[in-house]
C-alpha cells in the first residue's frame, strides 16, 4: 500500500524537479536583445527562402554579435546553438524531390540540427530540449482540436490549393513530382518522405527550437520567432504563395498546444493527420480516380 502511494509521489516530485530546472527565465527584452532577435528573424529569412547566403550570414554575424555580448550565460549558450543550426539550414538545399539522393541531401542536415543540439544540451543545460510524448496533463481541449484537425486540414488545404491556383496561377500540389502514369512505389516514397518531414518538423521547431527559446523567453516571443523558422523552411520546401500565412499560423498552433500539453503527442498527431491529406491531394492532382484511400489501393 505504501508503495502504491509513494510511486505517483516519486513521479509528482521527479516531474516538479523537471519543471523547476526547465522553468522558462523570462528575460527582459532590453533594447540589445530587440536587437539580437530581429537580426535572428531577418538571419533566418534571408538564408533559408531568400538564399540570399552572403547578406544572410552578415545579418547573422549581428545577431551572434549581440547573443555573444549578452549579460546572461544561458542565452549566450542556448540562442548559439539555434543560430548556429539556421545556417546549416541555409546551407542545405531544401527541396520536395522524391529521389533516394535527396533523402540524404536533406536528411542528414535535418537530422544534425536535432541530434547536436540535444547532445550538447546533455552537457549544459540538461532538460531544455527533451523528448516528452505523454502529456503530463490531459486535456479535453486537446483532444478535441485534434479530432476537429481532420475537417480543418482538409479545408484549409483545399483553400490553399484553390487560392494558389486562381490568384497566384501557381499548381500547389505539383511542387512535388510523380511519374505521369499511377506508380505505388514513387507514392509510398512520397508518403514516407513527407511523414518524416513533418515528425522532424515538430522534433526541431517545437521540441528543440521552441523550446530553447521558450526556456528564455515568454511564450509569444518564443512562437513568434520558432513560427517564422518553421514558415521559413515550409515554404523553401513547397509552401510557396498563400503558405506564408498558412504555415504561420499552423506552427503557431503547434506551439500553443506543446506549450499547454508540454508533450509532442499531439503535436505529431495533427501534424500526421494533416501529411496524410496533403499527400492524398498531391496524388490526386497527378490521378484524379484516386482520392483518400491512395493508401489502401492494390498493389501499394
Amino acid at each position: 500500500m505504501v508503495g502504491n502511494i509513494s510511486e505517483p509521489l516519486d513521479r509528482h516530485a521527479r516531474l516538479s524537479h523537471l519543471a523547476a530546472l526547465i522553468a522558462s527565465l523570462q528575460l527582459e527584452l532590453t533594447r540589445p536583445r530587440i536587437a539580437m532577435l530581429v537580426s535572428f528573424v531577418i538571419a533566418i529569412i534571408l538564408l533559408i527562402p531568400a538564399q540570399l547566403i552572403l547578406p544572410g550570414l552578415a545579418v547573422a554575424a549581428v545577431s551572434a554579435y549581440f547573443i555573444g555580448s549578452d549579460p546572461e550565460p544561458k542565452l549566450r549558450r542556448r540562442l548559439s546553438i539555434l543560430l548556429g543550426c539556421v545556417i546549416l539550414l541555409g546551407f542545405t538545399d531544401i527541396n520536395p524531390s522524391i529521389e533516394n539522393e535527396n533523402f540524404f541531401k536533406v536528411g542528414i542536415p535535418f537530422c544534425l540540427v536535432i541530434v547536436v543540439p540535444a547532445v550538447i544540451q546533455m552537457f549544459g543545460d540538461r532538460g531544455v530540449i527533451r523528448y516528452r510524448f505523454w502529456p503530463v496533463h490531459w486535456r479535453k481541449h486537446d483532444i478535441i482540436y485534434t479530432i476537429l484537425s481532420i475537417p480543418l486540414a482538409w479545408l484549409v488545404l483545399k483553400g490553399y490549393e484553390w487560392g494558389n491556383r486562381y490568384f497566384l496561377d501557381d499548381e500547389l500540389f505539383r511542387h512535388w513530382t510523380l511519374p505521369p502514369e499511377a506508380d505505388p512505389v514513387a507514392i509510398r516514397k512520397l508518403f514516407i518522405g513527407i511523414n518524416m518531414v513533418g515528425i522532424w518538423d515538430e522534433l526541431f521547431f517545437v521540441n528543440t527550437a521552441f523550446a530553447l527559446l521558450r526556456s528564455l523567453f515568454s511564450f509569444r516571443v518564443a512562437n513568434v520567432v520558432q513560427a517564422v523558422l518553421y514558415t521559413a523552411v515550409l515554404y523553401d520546401m513547397a509552401f510557396t504563395g498563400l503558405g506564408i500565412g498558412i504555415v504561420f499560423f499552423f506552427a503557431w498552433t503547434q506551439g500553443s498546444m506543446f506549450e499547454k500539453s508540454e508533450s509532442l503527442l499531439w503535436v505529431l498527431i495533427v501534424h500526421l493527420i494533416v501529411d496524410y491529406l496533403l499527400v492524398a491531394f498531391i496524388v490526386q492532382t497527378y490521378y484524379p480516380d484516386y482520392g483518400l484511400d491512395f493508401l489502401w489501393r492494390k498493389g501499394f
